[in-house]
């Protein structure tokens, strides 16, 4: 009996995978109704602390959320609920990217508020096991990944909508050595999936009366499958037509992100998944650092909302976390709280945030022992919340 050879192990494979991507299209495509959290009578908040400085930066995220929450936990429409387990050991102890307990819990709760998780990597010593934020976005459907970046003394005001489920990392742990010299990899893009990132993206504009959505691609090159995401925002562009829409392409666009002399025209940007990881991480930059941004993953049913860096193990390792910058995920709770309808608490926290990490700085983060600890940083942020003439300071501060 002869043995399959490399060419035809590599084509069953891709077959399969084919198979997998045709049923998903037909998953994706039937309607689905998104959750209405008025209508709960009780909003579940679950907290994972992941790996690294997760716990630390997690742990004053819920120190705060308690204090901003408190009339709506102790009358039970509010539970913030810890979520154990989805650590790197446990994960390679399983090897498992999200262990069946700790997906359990997950759909016990509305909302996720999650610290990073730590992804191995390809020399690192440890399983090469997938990423456990794509396992959860994969497993609830989050399609849309959803992160503003805001510098106001620059005119910067910023929403990115990456798409979440598709693209490169859609079958990043998928790809194949074909021969010992030839490495395999897969970038998926569906009509479907193309099309509901687009209209979500609009939707927004319409929404917070923005003007502009641009789209961005490379799809003079990668013609197929970013051709086909810019063939779908043109069809999706004519159900919106008060908002102008425009088409850049990824390496001009990255460019242009930090020329004083353009930026600012950019309201709404819609990305295929890898741009959008890449570019995202590029404007936080710009607004102070990828510690200071956060990020939405939503779906119909679910959110789930987080910090947009690593997990720092060298942080840890160098008996720096006690030091961590919480401001990225409590960022993301702010975006949490605004996506369940608690918009005036929404409103405070990102008063508070703005006006101790932008304007009055007297609680420093550095990193190192020069600076505030994380939970230094958390009293302030409690304690602007508390101060009755929040709203007159942040104001003051934007000139009004």
């Amino acid at each position: 009996m002869h043995s399959e050879s490399p060419y035809d192990a590599a084509v069953n494979n891709i077959r399969k995978l084919l198979a997998e991507q045709v049923e998903r299209v037909e998953r994706i495509s039937k309607p689905v109704e998104w959750i209405d959290y008025s209508k709960l009578d009780r909003l579940v908040v679950g907290v994972i602390g992941g790996d690294g400085i997760g716990p630390i930066i997690a742990r004053e995220t819920s120190r705060v959320l308690e204090t901003l929450l408190n009339e709506e936990i102790r009358s039970g429409r509010v539970e913030i609920r810890q979520i154990e387990g989805l650590t790197i050991e446990n994960r390679i102890k399983q090897m498992k990217p999200l262990p069946d307990e700790v997906l359990k819990k997950i759909q016990k709760c509305h909302v996720l508020l999650k610290g990073p998780t730590t992804t191995p990597e390809e020399g690192s010593g440890m399983p090469n096991i997938e990423s456990a934020n794509i396992a959860i976005r994969r497993a609830f459907d989050l399609f849309a990944n959803v992160r503003p970046v805001r510098v106001p003394s620059e005119g910067i005001d910023w929403v990115f909508f990456r798409e979440n489920t598709e693209g490169e990392y859609m079958l990043g742990s998928r790809g194949m050595m074909v021969t010992p010299d030839l490495a395999l990899d897969f970038k998926v893009i569906t009509r479907p999936g193309a099309e509901r990132i687009i209209r979500l993206a609009f939707e927004h504009a319409r929404r917070t009366g923005r003007k502009k959505v641009t789209v961005v691609t490379k799809a003079n090159v990668v013609k197929t499958t970013d051709g086909l995401f810019l063939e779908t925002a043109k069809k999706v562009a004519g159900d919106f037509p008060e908002i102008r829409w425009d088409g850049w392409y990824i390496d001009v666009f990255t460019a242009k992100l930090i020329d004083p002399k353009r930026r600012r025209e950019f309201e709404v940007v819609v990305l295929p998944n890898l741009y959008g990881d890449i570019v995202t991480d590029e404007a936080a930059e710009l607004q102070g650092g990828v510690g200071t941004a956060g990020s939405a993953n939503l779906g119909a049913r679910f959110g789930m909302f987080e910090a947009i860096h690593g997990s720092a193990p060298r942080m840890i390792t160098e008996g720096r976390g006690a030091y961590a910058d919480p401001l990225s995920l409590m960022r993301a709770a702010v975006m949490m709280l605004e996506h369940v309808g608690m918009i005036e608490q929404s409103r405070r926290l990102a008063m508070a945030l703005d006006i101790c990490a932008i304007y009055d700085r007297r609680v420093v983060i550095t990193g190192r022992q020069d600076g505030a600890t994380a939970s230094q940083f958390g009293d302030q942020v409690m304690a602007a919340m508390s101060d009755p003439g929040l709203a007159a300071r942040w104001n003051s501060y934007q000139g009004k």
